[in-house]
């Protein structure tokens, strides 16, 4: 299987290069137009097969594509591939624009290629391991940012997508409802604090991107029991007045406790057996249909 890995970002090189280098059964084929960075990783993973544009990576006659460049450029890409038969896994978002995502997601289902976007919190032990404890009735999700306020539909699309996926994923049941509080300065959000209501669940989300750290906390309570998940690695058990401890051995990888592995080797298997992603294309569009909501709400007030 031929795959091209486009765009050789920071999250390119931290996640996707690394895993995708170690695959065996797959010819990779790195796409930019930075011909210094497509030198100096072809040189450093030995990748013999690298291009500029994604027509040549077309051309190279890939079975599918990860496509990991600027938000803004995904639409794009993706469409062009989709359009000459090729599956595709997006970074996430799909786009920043709403209409843009709902054609994307079309474009996938006319076509019969997958089409997996890359919401790798539901595969992080650590957070999957949840929804195997017990049905959670509370839930409440931080992610917080040192001094880093954002326009509204990017500090909602970009970052706190996250956050209403890895929600949306741990409730396990639809969700009924969409509340929003926000505090905005000038022409930038600060933070945002949303609750997702489903059925017997009520979830939190919450991110302050102008505070005084970089955190990630998940608190899942199942009734007599509550966990919490600190920087997605570490989970501490509460049980009336017990509290145990549970981390990672020494040895397991750092993309393997954020997920990268397990969503990768996914995506590959869907392709490789004929198989629906999960999340699928549609149940991720629901992510981006709720963000889309909590834009325009925002938005709204000021």
């Amino acid at each position: 299987m031929k795959i091209g890995l486009i765009g050789l970002g920071d999250i390119a090189k931290k996640a996707y290069l690394p895993v995708l280098s170690e695959k065996e059964e797959i010819e990779l084929v790195l796409c930019t137009r930075n011909e210094d960075t497509l030198n100096k990783l072809s040189k450093k993973y030995r990748i013999e097969e690298t291009v500029r544009t994604v027509d040549e990576l077309i051309n190279k006659k890939i079975d599918a594509a990860f496509i990991s460049t600027a938000t803004e450029a995904h639409f794009e890409i993706a469409e062009k591939l989709l359009a000459n038969g090729i599956h595709i896994y997006i970074d996430k978002p799909i786009s920043l624009d709403y209409q843009e995502t709902k054609r994307i997601v079309n474009l996938a289902k006319q076509t019969g290629k997958i089409a997996m976007v890359g919401f790798n919190r539901r595969f992080i032990p650590k957070v999957k391991e949840l929804r195997e404890l017990g049905k959670g009735n509370l839930i409440l999700m931080q992610k917080n940012r040192y001094a880093a306020p954002d326009y509204i539909r990017r500090f909602v699309v970009e970052d706190f997508i996250h956050v209403i996926d890895t929600l949306r994923f741990l409730m396990g049941t639809e969700v009924k409802d969409v509340k929003v509080e926000c505090l905005k300065e000038g022409e930038t959000l600060n933070s945002l604090v949303i609750q997702l209501i489903g059925e017997g669940c009520i979830s939190i989300g919450i991110m302050n991107r102008n505070g005084g750290v970089t955190e990630e906390i998940i608190e899942y309570s199942t009734g007599k029991d509550k966990y919490v998940v600190n920087s997605l690695v570490e989970t501490t058990h509460f049980h009336n007045k017990e509290i145990h401890i549970s981390k990672f051995g020494d040895w397991e990888p750092t993309l393997y406790k954020r997920g990268f592995y397990q969503i990768i080797d996914h995506f590959i298997d869907c392709i490789q057996n004929n198989k629906f992603p999960d999340p699928s294309i549609d149940d991720s569009l629901k992510t981006h249909e709720i963000c889309e909501r909590i834009v325009r709400e925002t938005e709204g007030r000021f």
